[in-house]
């Protein structure tokens, strides 16, 4: 059972989703910091002051919080469209290299060129007559 758990762990699809996952949440806290720390006070600015994280709808002690829910939606956005081009530059990367001339094969060794030059030379000759 054990080596069936290490077979499974060591396996590169498995560590390359552990690694996605770690850059996905170190990802998430830069583009939340820019949400919340650069975009969201220029938005601030923009509409007077006005300060989305702390807005809300109090309705006794239950409180909507509208505020954290527009936020999450600039930070959906913000890390959908980083994402989108994310992609999209390495899929150019794949087309620049799918487009790429093949390099031209290497010439035979010489003694393959010279059996090929007397294969073709007898091919020419009829050596079927006397």
């Amino acid at each position: 059972m054990f080596k069936e758990f290490k077979e499974f762990a060591l396996r590169g699809n498995v560590i390359d989703l552990a690694v996605g996952v770690v850059i996905g949440a170190a990802f998430n806290a830069i583009v939340s910091s820019l949400v919340a720390d650069v975009f969201m006070p220029i938005i601030g600015i923009l509409t007077g002051g006005l300060d989305f994280s702390n807005r809300g709808y109090k309705f006794g002690d239950a409180v909507v919080a509208y505020g954290k829910f527009i936020q999450a939606i600039f930070i959906f956005i913000i890390t959908a469209f980083a994402l989108f081009l994310f992609v999209k530059a390495i899929n150019s990367l794949k087309r620049k290299e799918e487009n790429k001339p093949a390099d031209a094969p290497a010439p035979p060794p010489a003694d393959i060129q010279l059996l090929t030059e007397i294969r073709n030379l007898l091919k020419k000759q009829d050596v079927t007559k006397p």
